[in-house]
């Protein structure tokens, strides 16, 4: 009997990200392996959201720890394999140098507040961690020991990602001059405009929505059982006022989690004003506490 043959729809989609291959793995010359435009989550009705993944050498003992690393982009604009204006020379980039050092890292893309309002960001974030949770044993990681590291508007969605309920929990979180909360006047900062960055990731000005500020802002989510979290923020921001950072950590602190704040003197937004050595000092001490949560 001849078996029938599949409807033209079903062969002509591409494949389930959870079931599609993955591509074949680019060497660098570290020896550090890279898939780039990875897709992880199929969403009816738009783009493929994507990943990239560096991972280090073949030859591990054990599963590499992941880093989820979240681009900053005021929740409009950015792209996955960018960590802010100060490293966009650095070669190798610090994906690769932070894969070198033995963590998978997964740049990762998600939809932006001119797509989809909050909270579609942390919903693609989740399932970006669920999709490398699915395909672990394949990659050679270990999702159990994710740390995820976040700048600007994405260290506002990675601390997000680690307060609330994710599969699997992050175990540390580094975020880099972060919003902390959507609901407070600050400097620069009006929740009655709507046309700010928040009030388009929100879909309305925030003091309008107030129920829903209070869920986009990681400092309505800070509880005992937080993981350990360390916060770097110039002292001399200009558009995300240290205010955020600063909250936040009193908050962890106060509820009994850890959370080690670090205030950068001189430093504007994005490390602005900071030479490049000391640059390569807040990067060296964001790994370090990365490395020290997954050991």
């Amino acid at each position: 009997m001849t078996q029938a043959r599949p409807a033209l729809r079903e062969v002509i989609a591409a494949p389930h990200p959870d079931i599609a291959p993955l591509p074949p793995a680019a060497p660098c010359e570290s020896g550090v392996r890279l898939l780039r435009g990875v897709p992880y989550r199929h969403i009816e009705g738009s783009r493929p959201v994507e990943l990239d993944l560096w991972l280090p050498e073949d030859g591990r003992p054990r599963p590499a720890p992941l880093l989820l690393c979240v681009h900053g982009g005021a929740w409009r604009r950015g792209r996955r394999e960018d960590m802010g204006p100060r490293m966009r020379h650095w070669a190798p980039g610090p994906f690769e140098r932070l894969a070198a050092a033995g963590f998978a890292v997964a740049g990762v893309d998600y939809r932006l507040s001119g797509e989809a309002v909050f909270p579609a960001a942390l919903d693609d974030l989740r399932a970006a961690l669920r999709w490398l949770g699915l395909r672990s044993a394949e990659l050679g990681i270990d999702t159990g020991r994710t740390v995820v590291w976040g700048e600007s508007a994405g260290g506002h969605l990675a601390s997000l990602l680690a307060l609330t309920s994710t599969d699997p929990r992050p175990v540390g979180a580094v975020v880099w001059y972060g919003p902390s909360d959507l609901s407070t006047p600050r400097e620069g900062f009006d929740p009655h405009d709507p046309r700010s960055p928040e009030a388009l990731l929100l879909g309305a000005a925030p003091a309008t929505c107030p129920d829903r500020a209070d869920e986009a802002g990681p400092l309505a989510h800070a509880h005992s059982g937080a993981p350990p979290f360390l916060l770097v923020h110039g002292e001399a921001d200009t558009m995300v006022s240290r205010t955020h950072s600063e909250a936040l950590a009193a908050a962890l602190n106060d509820a009994g989690a850890r959370a080690e704040l670090r205030l950068v003197p001189g430093a504007d937004h994005g490390w602005y004003g900071l030479s490049d050595a000391e640059v390569e000092d807040i990067f060296t001490h964001s790994l370090r506490f990365a490395r020290h949560l997954v050991s």
